[in-house]
């Protein structure tokens, strides 16, 4: 399981010209699920997220959760993280999970998260999604678990 985050100062999706989901100040995650991955997966992930201390101190350095920063995450499944692009110049999915593994582990994943921390919004698992965001900083991460 991949997750691509970004601290960011705002971020939306969008869906058919509707916003579905939409932060402030907080995390932008992109979510890549893979063929291998399991519950103890989103566990894991979850854990990691909230605990990550991306965020400034009164002194300028990433000292603070998400929890302590007050912020907000924003989860977006991302498919394409799983793509195998070492050789040529197409990227290959053989490691990518299949959609319906996908949509249970992503939809396991927001409820975990949600279920211990308020402040989540999502796109909507397979839809035409376009994503806007300012990145802060910028501070960018990938968490592998």
């Amino acid at each position: 399981m991949k997750g691509l985050i970004q601290r960011v100062s705002s971020a939306s999706v969008t869906v058919e010209n509707n916003i579905v989901g939409e932060i402030d100040n907080g995390i932008l995650l992109l979510l890549g699920i893979e063929k291998n991955d399991d519950e103890s997966a989103v566990d894991k992930l979850v854990d990691k997220l909230l605990k990550l201390r991306i965020f400034p101190d009164d002194d300028g350095k990433m000292n603070k959760n998400i929890q302590d920063s007050r912020g907000k995450i924003l989860v977006i499944s991302q498919f394409t993280l799983a793509a195998d692009t070492s050789r040529g110049t197409r990227p290959g999915f053989s490691t990518a999970a299949h959609p319906e593994l996908a949509k249970r582990l992503y939809d396991l994943f927001v409820d975990n998260l949600r279920s211990k921390f308020p402040f989540v919004e999502t796109g909507i698992f397979a839809a035409d999604m376009k994503v806007a965001l300012v990145n802060d900083g910028p501070v960018t991460f990938m968490l592998e678990v």
